[in-house]
């Protein structure tokens, strides 16, 4: 399995946009690109530690790409507005790619400038940077919408 890292906003809509998607086999919501290797939920929210509320997604090669990945990324929110998603607004919303490798900052630049040129004026601002100390959410962060909303399954 591959991975890939997303800030696109609160995580949780993210999150469950991206476990539906066809090659996906795991998402977890998480914190990445701060200043400590480990932190929480409040401390992200003081805007103190530099995370951004992340999505790191395991998905299956054989069943889906990198570059629809980053596509769908940018499908799913507005990477246009700096430090917010609709009424989300702070520096741990910020739009972002995390890379693991360089095959992958390629291909996130690449799609990137294109859109930026064919559908965004160029005025995306998502930040493309070598993903650095990912630490998982806390529990009851996980499958969010899902637990909240699961009497809607039934």
């Amino acid at each position: 399995m591959s991975k890939a890292l997303f800030g696109a906003g609160c995580f949780w809509g993210v999150e469950k946009k991206f476990s539906e998607l066809k090659g996906v086999t795991f998402t977890e919501v998480g914190y990445s690109q701060g200043i400590t290797e480990q932190t929480t939920y409040e401390e992200v929210c003081s805007g103190n530690t530099n995370h951004a509320e992340v999505i790191l997604v395991s998905f299956d090669e054989s069943q889906t790409t990198y570059a629809n990945l980053v596509d769908f990324f940018f499908q799913i929110h507005d990477p246009t507005t700096l430090n917010q998603q609709g009424p989300d607004r702070g520096s741990q919303y910020r739009s972002l790619i995390g890379f693991y490798d360089d095959s992958q900052e390629k291909v996130a630049i690449e799609i990137t400038k294109q859109l930026n040129d064919s559908q965004f004026d160029q005025k995306i601002t998502t930040i493309i940077e070598p993903v650095k100390n990912y630490c998982p959410a806390e529990e009851y962060h996980q499958k969010y919408i899902e637990k909240k909303y699961s009497f809607l399954n039934s």
